[in-house]
């Protein structure tokens, strides 16, 4: 190799491996400090446009995992209410059962005509009153609700099942006037309280399907998140075996720079007397 005092090929070859060192090592503490093998599109394109894609639809989930728990409120009042009601009925039949025994004096079975009443005015505050954030799927107002079942906009539809008096049957009014009209009452209680048991049985149906695709979701939020993990996120140990490697290599290359560095000199001392 021609030996030249204008010109240092071996300083020039060390300080190239030198830079391209730096500019390594750079990008390992880069992918250490961040944690991320792709933190931007500069570092990869295509990877991070997909990977910003999947954590936008994750993160959209949220909107709908918070629709779907407001669904599972909103049905549970509604079961909450039924369970009070199909008790009330349970009660009513058992007061127009009593009333219809002819054997009783007028004091007593206006008791029980009474307490019918009130136990009917009960019912119907129960279903006017079983509201989530002022919704409801028991009171009549509504015939369905809908709540988000997916990202794209999709629904999860819940049908209403009314539970008010004119739900199941009855009236405001509904009540017994003597023994004849309470054993008549008996079988009307009867037939509401299959219509109730029967709107209850719907709703938890209804309520069991909403809790899956909830589950559903979450799990899908959860895959999708490991997903952009995969795609972006920096395997740490094996960043940090790299960046010991590249601080070894660069005090080396800072070594082999100080050493081509020297030629001139050497050549310099040729002429020394």
């Amino acid at each position: 190799m021609l030996n030249s005092i204008n010109t240092n090929p071996g300083a020039l070859l060390a300080l190239q491996n030198l830079n391209a060192t730096n500019t390594e090592l750079a990008a390992t503490q880069g992918r250490i400090n961040t944690g991320k093998k792709v933190a931007n599109a500069k570092d990869n394109g295509a990877i991070w446009s997909m990977a910003k894609m999947q954590s936008a639809t994750a993160s959209s989930l949220n909107s709908v995992k918070d629709s779907l728990q407001r669904g599972q409120s909103t049905i549970d009042v509604a079961l909450a209410a039924g369970d009070t009601i199909t008790d009330l009925l349970t009660k009513m039949k058992e007061k127009a059962l009593a009333a219809s025994d002819t054997s009783l004096n007028t004091a007593s079975f206006n008791a029980l005509k009474a307490d019918f009443e009130s136990l009917r005015d009960q019912l119907e505050k129960a279903a006017t009153n079983a509201k989530f954030n002022g919704v409801s799927l028991a009171d009549g107002s509504t015939t369905k609700l809908d709540f988000l079942a997916n990202e794209d906009g999709s629904n999860f539809t819940v049908t209403a099942q009314t539970l008010s008096l004119a739900g199941i049957g009855l009236t405001t009014t509904s009540t017994f006037t003597d023994a004849a009209t309470a054993k008549t009452m008996i079988a009307t209680i009867t037939t509401s309280l299959q219509t109730a048991t029967n709107k209850l049985s719907s709703l938890g149906t209804s309520s069991v399907g909403l809790d899956t695709h909830l589950t559903f979701v979450g799990k899908l939020q959860d895959s999708l998140d490991a997903g952009v993990g995969n795609l972006v996120d920096a395997d740490l140990a094996k960043e940090s075996a790299k960046l010991q490697s590249l601080q070894t290599k660069q005090q080396l290359g800072v070594q082999a720079l100080s050493i081509a560095n020297q030629t001139p000199q050497t050549i310099l001392s040729l002429f020394k007397g």
